[in-house]
């Protein structure tokens, strides 16, 4: 599979990831993307280099979005986790009275 088609599973296997994860979604479309699109490729090439998955062959495989979808949503996690921007952040008026 080519790279030009990792990058349009990447937009949807981002907003596929995003609807996934739980927490406020703060960040953007474009973050999403990009998390989505980096996401796939990471996802693709761990299944290919490191666990030797060798379904990944075309864009219609089920095995594909799965690895996609996955990168993303970790990548997402990650993001949310280094931002601050989980579940469990208290945010506003409140945030400080315990």
């Amino acid at each position: 599979m080519g790279i030009i088609a990792w990058i349009i599973l990447g937009l949807l296997a981002g907003l596929v990831a995003r609807m996934l994860v739980p927490g406020k979604d703060s960040q953007g479309l474009i973050i999403t993307f990009v998390l989505g699109i980096a996401g796939a490729l990471l996802g693709g090439f761990v299944a290919t280099q490191v666990l030797h998955v060798s379904g990944i062959q075309g864009f219609f495989n089920l095995s594909t979005w799965v690895c996609a979808i996955v990168g993303a949503a970790v990548l997402l996690l990650a993001y949310n986790l280094i931002t601050g921007r989980g579940a469990g952040r208290r945010t506003g008026r409140w945030a400080s009275r315990r």
